[in-house]
């Protein structure tokens, strides 16, 4: 059972706190209940969580609410921490390069402070 962690810039802001945010008090919540589920669950249903191909080992947790559906990208730093580092609306089939792009360099940015 992982425990999440939300991925903090140098600056110490939250991007996805920044995207929790952004959505309706509805959404968040049932954001959070899958987040909830994911933490204490030891096996994760495909339909909420899954490996990205073609990536640095970066994972998707998959919501979809009320026809909306929202993916948060993030990594393993161990076997029991899960690090989001970015969240988005979907709106395409594919999960947008850019959006990949961004939690492969929170984690490189992530795994560098670690180390100092």
């Amino acid at each position: 059972m992982p425990n999440i962690e939300f991925f903090k810039t140098s600056l110490g802001k939250c991007p996805i706190i920044t995207f929790l945010d952004s959505l309706t008090g509805k959404q968040a919540q049932k954001i959070t209940w899958v987040l909830e589920v994911f933490e204490e669950t030891d096996i994760m249903a495909k339909q909420y969580f899954k490996k990205l191909k073609n990536t640095d080992d970066i994972w998707e947790i998959r919501v979809i609410y009320s026809g909306n559906i929202f993916r948060l990208l993030g990594f393993f730093d161990s076997n029991n921490i899960f690090i989001l580092t970015n969240g988005f609306v979907k709106k395409t089939q594919k999960t947008p390069i850019g959006e990949i792009r961004i939690a492969e360099k929170r984690k490189i940015e992530y795994l560098k402070r670690k180390i100092k």
